[in-house]
């Protein structure tokens, strides 16, 4: 075979295989320039938002093998049910109550959630009281009083919740697990109403005993984990109507 047909040949040979690769670089270029176009447009963004599209993204493009996405670990943002922006007055008084938590060494016994209802601050049960009673620890004041002083800075509604585990009480004071559990968020209530004169008609307390636990109640720290106080926050669209009202 002459030079000239094998040349030939040889260009054909190369037709033939096509421009796969071009197609393949061409739909990858474009991909990256829609990324750094959604960049380009963060200044203008909720912060909150923004870690959603980057969520999004990297589940849609799954660059890196095996699945790995761009972060790992615990989840970027706390679930809710919707997002919460990172200007709003909740999204700034969640910023406060975690900055609390870290002032007093308390991370491990303070937990800051977003929940349907609204903002939640949940204190394990040795942040305010000793075991077994409802009577606030002296060691608490100072942590109560920053809590009150916050809630006396915003307009929500605020309802108290006392929790505890399945062990059963049965003392004069306590007959059983409701009642400590109600009078711990009562005391609370007492105490933000005396100490830092809000509003009565803002707070609410409620016991829930062993009935709403975070944790199967089959171990000592799990136990821990549902003896609680939660603090909510609530949202201007779960309020509960007064007076009968209808909403």
């Amino acid at each position: 075979m002459s030079k000239r047909h094998q040349k030939n040949g040889s260009k054909n040979g190369d037709g033939d295989s096509g421009p796969g690769w071009e197609i393949v670089y061409s739909g990858f270029v474009l991909i990256l320039l829609c990324f750094f176009i959604m960049l380009c447009s963060f200044s203008t963004m909720e912060e909150a938002k923004v870690m959603r599209f980057v969520r999004s993204f990297s589940n849609a493009v799954s660059f890196f093998p095996g699945g790995i996405k761009f972060e790992s670990g615990s989840v970027v943002l706390p679930e809710s049910p919707g997002m919460v922006g990172s200007r709003s007055e909740m999204a700034q008084l969640f910023e406060h109550l975690e900055l609390l938590s870290d002032r007093f060494n308390l991370t491990d016994e303070i937990e800051v959630l977003f929940s349907k209802e609204g903002l939640v601050m949940r204190l394990s049960e040795l942040t305010l009281f000793k075991s077994g009673v409802a009577t606030i620890s002296a060691e608490a004041l100072p942590l109560l009083e920053k809590i009150g002083a916050v809630i006396a800075q915003t307009k929500y509604l605020i309802r108290i919740e006392g929790h505890t585990d399945n062990i059963p009480i049965h003392t004069f004071l306590f007959p059983s697990n409701w009642e400590l559990s109600t009078a711990r968020a009562v005391n609370v209530l007492r105490y933000l109403i005396e100490e830092h004169q809000i509003d009565s008609q803002r707070l609410s307390a409620e016991g829930f005993a062993e009935f709403q636990p975070l944790a199967a109640n089959d171990s000592i720290e799990n136990r821990a984990k549902n003896r609680r106080v939660e603090v909510i926050f609530m949202q201007p669209d779960v309020e509960k109507p007064s007076n009968g009202e209808d909403p």
